[in-house]
């Protein structure tokens, strides 16, 4: 009977590859037929190399998720303030992430930040110091990175990979606050903008500190991806205000959750 089972299943399968492969052509020009036909002997390439542990790889993943669902989900509403590993303790723009995630407590927000040294060891520093919740989401890197001493041991959590973590930094988070920062960081930034682009998630503050670091980027998105490319809308340049003030930055986030509607209201950012 399971024979039985098998072979109707493998001649279901035949039919449909048939019934495709015959869409197709009667939808290709008889050139592109030609075309495909020429190449089907072709030499495929080869894996050199290939972990039979890869599909064991899921599992990894979902503790890794459960961890921090686990963790997140009993916290208070967060910030998420991204920026340089590098940037160090007498630099002008640590101190402004330190003022800023000061103020962000004094808002009622906790701070999350990527739980290493620079912007993230500045940001976990002013909301640690000023008595409030200061979260780490580390990572395994082969430099920089390392646990600043600004987090609880309760509050830090260790990912092997960054797509997990920016599940992380991205569900928990009511604003996101962008400091002068290096590849992560504008993989973290666009990231979100696609996110609130798309409607993946609810519209959220996404805040960039620093116009002499900034403008330049803001400059190129308006000249190139709007007006030369047409690749985004205009309405999508108000996502990305720039300010050098930790007052203006608060201020946005207060006046985003003013509480009007759905939208303006604080909770998670999507559900999984």
């Amino acid at each position: 009977m399971l024979n039985n089972l098998a072979m109707t299943c493998v001649l279901f399968w035949q039919s449909q590859v048939f019934l495709c492969k015959f869409y197709n052509y009667n939808s290709m020009s008889e050139q592109e037929i030609n075309h495909i036909d020429e190449h089907v002997q072709r030499q495929l390439k080869k894996w050199s190399e290939l972990k039979g542990e890869n599909s064991w790889t899921m599992f990894k993943v979902i503790a890794e998720l459960v961890d921090g669902f686990e963790i997140l989900n009993k916290l208070d509403p967060c910030i998420s303030i991204f920026g340089s590993a590098r940037t160090k303790p007498d630099h002008k723009y640590y101190k402004i992430a330190t003022e800023i995630a000061a103020k962000c407590i004094d808002e009622g927000f906790g701070v999350i930040t990527g739980g290493g040294p620079g912007i993230m060891e500045a940001a976990n520093k002013g909301a640690y110091l000023q008595g409030g919740l200061s979260v780490g989401l580390n990572i395994d890197l082969p430099f920089e990175q390392f646990n600043n001493p600004y987090i609880e041991p309760s509050k830090i959590l260790h990912h092997r990979y960054f797509f997990v973590r920016k599940v992380m930094f991205v569900k928990y988070a009511q604003a996101f606050i962008v400091c002068p920062g290096g590849f992560g960081t504008l993989d973290e930034l666009f990231e979100v903008l696609t996110l609130i682009q798309t409607n993946k998630i609810s519209p959220v503050p996404v805040i960039l500190v620093g116009s002499e670091y900034w403008t330049g980027l803001k400059q190129w998105i308006t000249e190139v991806m709007l007006y030369q490319a047409n690749n985004i809308s205009e309405k999508d340049l108000d996502l990305i205000p720039i300010t050098d003030d930790p007052d203006e930055v608060v201020s946005i986030i207060h006046k985003f959750y003013d509480g009007s509607d759905k939208i303006h209201s604080i909770k998670p950012n999507y559900d999984l």
